[in-house]
Formats: structure tokens, C-alpha cells, sequence
């Protein structure tokens, strides 16, 4: 048992850094906007789109790079990912036209972070710890990934002040290549293949005739619509409202900082509570911010403030909606079938990054965006409600013949 923990806290800590690392530099991109904007004369539509175009990519990659995982083990699909991911990096910081913004910042960071982020991580950590632990676990690495955002943002901004935004990015493709030595405290194997065992084709049946399985994928389609769009624009957004520059940094990172707390809380009562109902209530939490501060006048105050109540509520779906998939359907494809729920994230993060360029692009602001955020926060909540948290038959069976 104690040689178990061991080995389980070994991946757990990995897990934890390497979510940190690669979700720490993705969540400072929307500092570049203002720079490379201003230096090539580009729309906001240019960044926002090779910006949307990566979590597109990242979102049709996931159920490939996690079945890869689930049957291979992730410790390839992690150090694959890596090396893409710090390319990527490289080469947009030497990007000078819309094309080579949307090659390397779109489709290898894409790639990169299908193999480097949740649904392949957090797949090792729940193949690494018992099923009564496996919310808290997910939860805990969760949070060390909002650490990562909590850190790196002020770090990102100081990097492009001291450097420019081009050695910036260089610099942070090579903080992104320590992923490839950290693989190693993965120890992630895939499950030994018993007979009669689920394939690949009957897990993928099982899950998509499963109501469950797609009203958490349309929920969590919400999700990523709204932390790309406020992510990207949030920091162009304030100083539109005569912020200063820093205001928008500062707000990033403190989504980071209470992402910390929120993941982590979010972990903790999944393990005791329905995660489906959890995460319709965060739902309605978000619409009421997001009202609440369109509602307030704009200040500092309400910005930071904003950036508190949003960040505790940022990723906080990300373990409540893998640890139900869990639930439902075991963790030997969990990689897979939480990557094809997770496409559907970035499906909603590609409309959020993109339209909110094309939005202030053609009217001069962001208030149908906004407008938007909050009804699809109230489409999902109503979307996740009727989930029920209970094993397929196929688990509950195996169960009782135990």
C-alpha cells in the first residue's frame, strides 16, 4: 500500500508540473495581441483567429492523442506534445504574417497541447489513484495547472518588457521543453487487455449512446467559448475602457490564483457530492458574474474583483466533467472519451477566441459577445442538470460479479 502512494504521488507531482508548465504559458497568449498587433498592423481578428484556430486544432486532435494514450501509454503523447508545443513557440515568435501566426501558434501549439494538457494528464492521474481518491486527485493536478496561469502571466508580461514579444516567445518555448524530462515521473502503462475486454469501437458505441455523455459534452462546449474569449480579450477589453495595461495582466493572473482554489474545492465536493449538479451551479455563478460586472461601472476594483469571482469558478469544470466520465464509463479509455468531450470545449473556445475579434472588428466593441457568454451559461446549466452520475451497465455488472 505505501509502495502504491508512493508510485501515486511520484505521477501525481508530474502531472501537476507538467499541467502548470504547459497551461501557464497558453494562458499569457492574450498579451501578445496588443504587440504583434501593433507591429505588423493587424485587426484584432488576425491574432484572435490563429489564437481560436490552436484550440480548434487542440480539440480535434484530443480523442486521437488520448486514444494513442489510453492504449500505448501517455508518457509518448506527452513527450510528443512537448516538442511540438516549445517548436510552436519558436516559430511564433519569428512569425511575421497572418499564415505563419496561424502554423505555429494555431496548428503545432494545437497539437502540442492535446498531448500536454487535461484529458491526457488527468487520464495517468486516474489510472494512478483508487476510485474513491480519483476527484481529489484530478482536482489537485487541476490546480497546480492554475498555479502555472497564477505564475506565468506576470512572468510573460515582464519577459515581454525586458525582451520584446519575439525573444519573449523564444524564452518560453524553452521553459516549455522541461516538460520532456518531467515524462519520466509519469510511469504511466496502459491496462493490461483481459479477454472479453471492451475495444476500442465498443467503448466509443457504449459512450454515444449514453445521454449523459453528450449533454456533458454540449455543457462543456459553454466552458470553452467563454474562458477563450475572456482569456484573449479580456486585457484589450479593459484598456478600451481607459484601464491601464496592467489591469488586464493583473486580472489574468488572479484568475490563475483563484483557479487554484477553485479547482482544488471543485475536486474536494466532487468526491462527496453529484458533479453534475456541482457543475450546474457553477454555471449559474458564471452567468451572475459576468452580469454583475457588465452591470458595475468599470474600474480597477471591479476588474480585480471580476477576476477573483471568475477564476474561482475558471476551470472548476475541468474535474467535476472528467471525473463524471469517469463515473460513467471507467478510466481504461477515460484519455479518449474525455478527449471527445473535450472537443466539443474547444469547439465553443475556437467561436469565443475568434468571434470576439470579429465582433470588434466590425462594431467597435464586445457586447454581443458578453451578451452571448451569458445565455450560453444558462444553456448549460440546464444542460448538465439532468445528468445522473451512475455506472453504465456494463461497470455495474462487473461490479456485483466481484
Amino acid at each position: 500500500m505505501t509502495s502504491m502512494w508512493r508510485t501515486s504521488g511520484w505521477v501525481l507531482v508530474g502531472s501537476a508540473l507538467i499541467l502548470a508548465l504547459s497551461l501557464g504559458v497558453r494562458h499569457g497568449f492574450g498579451l501578445f495581441l496588443a504587440p504583434m498587433s501593433t507591429e505588423f498592423g493587424w485587426g484584432r481578428e488576425t491574432f484572435a483567429f490563429a489564437i481560436a484556430l490552436q484550440n480548434l486544432i487542440w480539440g480535434l486532435a484530443q480523442p486521437f492523442t488520448g486514444a494513442l494514450a489510453d492504449r500505448f501509454g501517455a508518457t509518448k503523447a506527452v513527450f510528443v506534445g512537448g516538442v511540438l508545443y516549445a517548436v510552436g513557440l519558436v516559430l511564433m515568435g519569428m512569425s511575421d504574417s497572418a499564415w505563419s501566426l496561424s502554423l505555429s501558434a494555431g496548428l503545432l501549439i494545437g497539437i502540442g497541447l492535446s498531448g500536454t494538457s487535461f484529458s491526457v494528464i488527468l487520464g495517468v492521474v486516474g489510472r494512478a489513484v483508487p476510485p474513491e481518491k480519483r476527484s481529489m486527485a484530478m482536482g489537485i493536478a487541476s490546480a497546480a495547472g492554475s498555479f502555472g496561469q497564477f505564475a506565468m502571466v506576470p512572468g510573460t508580461l515582464g519577459l515581454i518588457g525586458w525582451l520584446g514579444w519575439s525573444t519573449a516567445l523564444l524564452a518560453l518555448g524553452l521553459m516549455v521543453a522541461l516538460i520532456l524530462p518531467l515524462v519520466a515521473m509519469l510511469k504511466d502503462k496502459p491496462l493490461p487487455v483481459m479477454v472479453g475486454q471492451q475495444t476500442l469501437r465498443d467503448a466509443l458505441k457504449e459512450a454515444c449512446s449514453h445521454s449523459g455523455f453528450w449533454l456533458l459534452a454540449f455543457g462543456f462546449f459553454v466552458c470553452g467559448f467563454q474562458v477563450v474569449f475572456i482569456g484573449v480579450h479580456l486585457p484589450a477589453y479593459l484598456v478600451d475602457q481607459h484601464l491601464p495595461a496592467t489591469t488586464g495582466t493583473t486580472v489574468l493572473a488572479l484568475i490563475g490564483l483563484f483557479n487554484v482554489f477553485g479547482t482544488y474545492t471543485a475536486g474536494w465536493l466532487g468526491g462527496r457530492m453529484s458533479k453534475p449538479r456541482l457543475l450546474t451551479g457553477l454555471y449559474v455563478l458564471r452567468a451572475v458574474v459576468i452580469v454583475l460586472f457588465l452591470w458595475a461601472p468599470v474600474t480597477e476594483v471591479t476588474a480585480y474583483l471580476f477576476g477573483m469571482a471568475m477564476g474561482f469558478l475558471w476551470l472548476s469544470t475541468v474535474p467535476l466533467t472528467n471525473g463524471t466520465v469517469a463515473t460513467l464509463f471507467g478510466v481504461r479509455n477515460l484519455s479518449m472519451l474525455g478527449g471527445i468531450v473535450f472537443l466539443f470545449h474547444q469547439l465553443g473556445s475556437f467561436l469565443g477566441g475568434w468571434l470576439g475579434g470579429v465582433v470588434y472588428d466590425r462594431t467597435g466593441n464586445y457586447d454581443v459577445i458578453w451578451q452571448v457568454a451569458i445565455l450560453l451559461s444558462l444553456l448549460a446549466a440546464a444542460l448538465n442538470w439532468p445528468v445522473r452520475e451512475r455506472p453504465v451497465q456494463r461497470l455495474q455488472t462487473q461490479l456485483e460479479a466481484v
